[in-house]
């Protein structure tokens, strides 16, 4: 196993699964307080981004299971991760200038 690769997954995984729980929470406060309107989409961008948080999970979970295929797993962990933050960020922005 290339040392690269060593203990990533233990970093994603956990920071994965806190980062989905963070769009549910803000899915849950968008629909709680009513914010918006029925044409705004912020609340659907936040819940793409808890199953792309979420698929990165898995990614991770299954790096670490299957040794033989780490490498390739946590590329992809890694790439889904990173598009999770970004899509988050697009959201986060979105709301608070009311764009989405």
């Amino acid at each position: 196993m290339n040392n690269s690769y060593k203990n990533l997954s233990g970093h994603i995984l956990p920071n994965s699964a806190t980062m989905a729980g963070v769009c549910v929470t803000v899915i849950s406060i968008i629909k709680g307080m009513h914010i918006g309107h029925p044409g705004r989409i912020v609340d659907k961008v936040f819940a793409v981004d808890s199953i792309i948080f979420l698929a990165s999970a898995v990614s991770s979970y299954f790096s670490m299971r299957f040794p033989e295929r780490t490498a390739r797993l946590e590329n992809l962990a890694d790439a889904t991760f990173m598009f999770g933050l970004l899509l988050m960020v697009i959201g986060t922005v979105g709301f608070a200038f009311e764009i989405l």
